[in-house]
């Protein structure tokens, strides 16, 4: 029998999901929903758009992954973005396709994406292509691009929000699943609050951005727009992780929960929004949240201002200066002239006055880290307004200012934040809050954000809105081939994150298995080679793909996840050693795995024990 599957419905990962268990031809999905597109884009929303035939290409190889499973609920476990069509904003490297961070003149050509889009791929997803931003990423509103300015979805008259304009836009129109911005100053959130979407601005240094043109290199991250905070967690437990070819990477798990089902909120003191109906939008918040908090707490925010007024008005502007410092100084006249002036700034700073801002802004990490000992989120409106176009052409500067207020101090200070939806504004405008948590806390705030979802939707519709069952969660088979196997010293590292064993297998005939040397717990690496390659005994575990990430902080060097082969062709993650780990180490692959290799340890240690006892006896007569 037939199936058909109306693709336009399907805008999020649950639904996506959905379809594929229930039969829908993934290829079908695919070339049915890029034909929309090429047929009905956002305006000025992309830059590049794959084409058909780059399309089938990618529609072949899932198809060639797909046969390789025996049914799709292990196929989806294995490649839990599978078929899932994404966008990456114009600033992030996708092999094939040029990078233009919306300056013509700068544009080049990768070879090799970026790692967040290499992790995308390998998990299953399909990149649809590059979108527009506010030009090298500098602004909030979306329309200093010469691909054009995007408008917010909700309302034509009034801007997206950037510097990740097309990015939203996409995945509000439901042109993509989800997709790719950056973030230094508020630009994965801005955008999701103008247009009704999650934006989700993970830890600095929690993904790489390895292969992404810098805006502050130092601050930067790149952030996730998607429809709901599970899609948006979901894409963040793919892409999350320590990349050494990032010199700014610095993963840390944090808290998977917080410790009370009802975090301690803070709230700005004596809020006022005058602009664009937003002041009946903030009070809603407000009585949403109230039950959902242990406790709410106004806070003077004036320290947080000062922070924020570091990134424009200090010295952090000539990072940007120097990412595009060789085009500014020859040819001004081919950027945007209002970034330019932007960037411009920077010719006023000199090393002292960065040392001393530097220093300023350490005394404020340490002043306000002191908030969280009492609290676990700070609550804020995403934007204070909604600014028009018209607005913004008369007064370009001013209007993108004031939309930071809200969010240039996060990065600075090392905080994660999540923007979600919080209904309307009184002039029927979209109205988000951001939550905003410190260092770490990115899954324990995607976590809590969930019940804020529910609540919203009640409080819309007058019905409760259960939270999603547990039993689809998407999982991310990982072959474990030592101290992980069930039983042994580190399985709790696995089980403490509900992984579930799904098998026991062997691997493909080509790795060689070694006893690492000074390793403790004892534990082995496992290398694949081209030729006298043995089978290996291994474990396949499905860890929930939220967990992955704070399971990749554990691994320590030289292990690390990569692909591995299962005696059946089937792929799966799992560890492998790097060659350089294996000075000194003993080849034990005869054994055919780890467990034997103990056994016969054991074994050996049993035999030689009595020896050992009549030696002494000997000795001491």
């Amino acid at each position: 029998m037939s199936l058909t599957f109306d693709e336009a419905r399907l805008t999020d990962l649950r639904a996506w999901r959905a379809a594929l268990l229930a039969g829908a031809d993934v290829g079908a999905l695919l070339r049915t929903r890029h034909a929309r597109l090429v047929a009905d884009r956002a305006p000025a929303a992309w830059i590049h758009l794959v084409d058909s035939s780059a399309l089938a290409e990618r529609i072949d190889a899932l198809a060639a992954l797909s046969s390789r499973f025996a049914d799709r609920a292990a196929l989806i476990d294995a490649y839990p973005l599978f078929g899932m069509p994404f966008a990456v904003k114009d600033n992030i490297d996708a092999a094939g396709m040029p990078t233009t961070a919306a300056c013509p003149a700068f544009a080049r050509a990768p070879e090799q994406s970026a790692t967040v889009v290499q992790k995308l791929l390998g998990a299953g997803a399909v990149l649809f292509g590059k979108t527009n931003l506010d030009q090298f990423a500098t602004g909030l509103v979306g329309a200093r691009s010469p691909f054009g300015a995007p408008s917010s979805v909700c309302s034509p008259p009034h801007v997206s929000g950037g510097s990740s304009s097309g990015s939203a836009v996409a995945v509000a129109r439901g042109e993509v699943l989800f997709a790719l911005g950056t973030d230094t100053a508020g630009s994965g959130r801005i955008p999701a609050g103008f247009n009704g979407l999650v934006g989700l601005k993970p830890t600095p240094g929690r993904v790489s951005t390895a292969g992404v043109l810098p805006a502050c290199r130092t601050l930067d991250c790149v952030s996730i727009f998607a429809h709901t905070v599970d899609d948006a967690a979901a894409v963040l437990a793919v892409i999350e992780g320590t990349d050494t070819a990032d010199e700014y990477s610095a993963f840390a798990p944090g808290r998977a929960r917080f410790v009370s089902g009802r975090p301690r909120v803070l709230v700005p003191e004596g809020l006022v929004l005058a602009h664009d109906g937003y002041g009946a939008g903030w009070s809603r918040a407000l009585e949403t949240i109230a039950p959902l908090a242990d406790s709410l707490t106004p806070i003077d925010l004036e320290p947080l201002y000062q922070v924020a007024r570091l990134l424009y008005e200090g010295p952090w502007v000539a990072e940007r200066y120097s990412v595009v410092r060789s085009l500014i100084e020859s040819q001004p006249e081919k950027m945007d002239p209002t970034v330019a002036a932007v960037i411009g700034r920077a010719r006023q700073f000199d090393a002292v006055a960065t040392f001393q801002a530097q220093y300023q802004l350490q005394r404020a990490r340490q002043a306000l880290n002191v908030l969280w000992a009492d609290a676990d989120i700070l609550m804020v409106p995403t934007a204070p307004r909604h600014p028009s176009h018209a607005a913004l052409a008369a007064d370009p500067i001013g209007v993108n200012a004031e939309l930071g207020q809200f969010t240039n101090f996060v990065n600075l200070l090392g905080w994660c934040a999540l923007a979600v939806p919080a209904g309307l504004s009184a002039t029927g405008l979209p109205f988000g809050v951001t939550f905003i948590a410190r260092a770490n806390d990115d899954a324990a705030l995607a976590h809590w954000a969930r019940l804020w979802e529910a609540a919203l939707a009640q409080r819309v519709t007058g019905e409760p809105s259960p939270l999603p069952s547990p039993a689809v969660e998407a999982t991310m088979p990982i072959a474990a081939v030592g101290a992980h196997m069930s039983g042994l010293p580190l399985n709790g590292q696995l089980t403490e994150r509900r992984a579930v064993l799904r098998e026991r297998t062997h691997t493909a005939p080509c790795y060689r298995l070694y006893a690492l040397a000074g390793a403790a717990p004892a534990r082995p690496g496992m290398v694949r080679v081209d030729e006298n390659g043995v089978a290996l005994e291994v474990e396949v575990w499905n860890v929930p793909v939220t967990e992955v990430g704070s399971f990749l902080a554990l691994i320590p060097s030289p292990l690390g996840l990569g692909t591995v082969e299962l005696a059946n062709g089937e792929r799966v993650h799992g560890f492998l050693c790097e060659a350089a780990g294996l000075h000194g180490a003993q080849d034990i692959s005869t054994f055919g795995g780890w467990r034997g290799y103990l056994a016969s340890r054991s074994a050996s240690q049993a035999v030689a024990a009595p020896v050992s006892d009549r030696a002494l006896t000997t000795r001491v007569s």
